[in-house]
C-alpha cells in the first residue's frame, strides 16, 4: 500500500513517526528512513501480491519492514542477513523477482545531519534528533537508490523443522536433525538456574 507523495505507505510522516515510537521505543532515524525504503519498494513492485523481504542489517531496518508489510521474522517472510549494509529487498517468493533499495551515501551529501548520523561523523551525543528527522522528512525517497534484482527461488525459504526430539540435557523439544542434544545446550547458552 502506497499513498500520496511524501507519505509512507499511506501514513503521514508524523503518524509514521508515532508508530515507530510505539513499536521501536524511539523515533530512530533508521526506522524512519526504512519506512521510505519500504514505500519505494512497494511502489516499484506489482500491486496485489505478497512479497518476502530481506534486510541486510539487523539494526532498525527490520522494524520498518515489520511495521509496514506482513513480513515478519516470526512468519519467516522477513530474513535478516546481517551484512551491515543499510538495504532491503522485497521480492516475489515464487519468481525471485524484486527490488533492492539502499540508503545512498552519495545522495546524503546534501543532508549534513543525515550524513553525520549515518556515517557516524558525529557522536550520538552531538546529534540533534529533531534536525535529523527534519532532513529525513525533506529528503524522503531522494536519498535512496533502487535496483531490480532476482533472488534464487527457494534460496531464502525457512527450512522445515522436521522430526522433533527431547533434549536429554534441558528436557526441551528441538529439531532432531540437530543431533543428540539441542544446539543451545551444546553451545552452553544457559547453565544452572535451579
Amino acid at each position: 500500500m502506497t499513498g500520496p507523495a511524501g507519505s509512507i505507505c499511506g501514513y503521514t510522516f508524523d503518524d509514521y513517526v508515532e508508530m515507530v515510537k510505539k513499536f521501536h521505543g524511539s523515533p530512530a532515524p533508521g526506522v524512519i528512513i526504512g519506512g521510505f525504503m519500504v514505500n519505494l519498494a512497494l511502489r516499484l513492485l506489482p500491486p496485489g501480491r505478497l512479497y518476502d523481504a530481506i534486510c541486510e542489517t539487523s539494526v532498525c531496518l527490520p522494524d520498518a519492514v515489520q511495521l509496514l508489510t506482513p513480513c515478519t521474522i516470526g512468519n519467516g517472510w522477513l530474513k535478516v542477513l546481517d551484512y551491515s549494509r543499510f538495504a532491503i529487498t522485497l521480492y516475489d517468493k515464487e519468481t525471485g523477482e524484486g527490488v533492492r533499495i539502499h540508503l545512498d551515501p552519495q545522495k546524503i551529501k546534501s543532508f549534513p545531519e543525515i550524513e553525520g548520523w549515518f556515517l557516524k561523523k558525529k557522536p550520538k551525543s552531538s546529534q540533534d534528533l529533531n534536525l535529523i528527522l527534519g532532513e529525513i522528512r525533506t529528503a524522503g525517497e531522494s536519498i535512496l537508490t533502487e535496483k531490480r534484482v532476482k533472488i534464487t527461488p527457494g534460496m531464502y525459504r525457512r527450512p522445515r523443522m522436521g522430526p522433533v526430539a527431547i533434549c536429554p540435557s534441558c528436557g526441551e523439544a528441538y529439531p532432531s536433525k540437530d543431533g543428540t542434544t539441542c544446539l543451545a545446550c551444546r553451545a552452553g547458552f544457559i547453565s544452572g538456574g535451579d
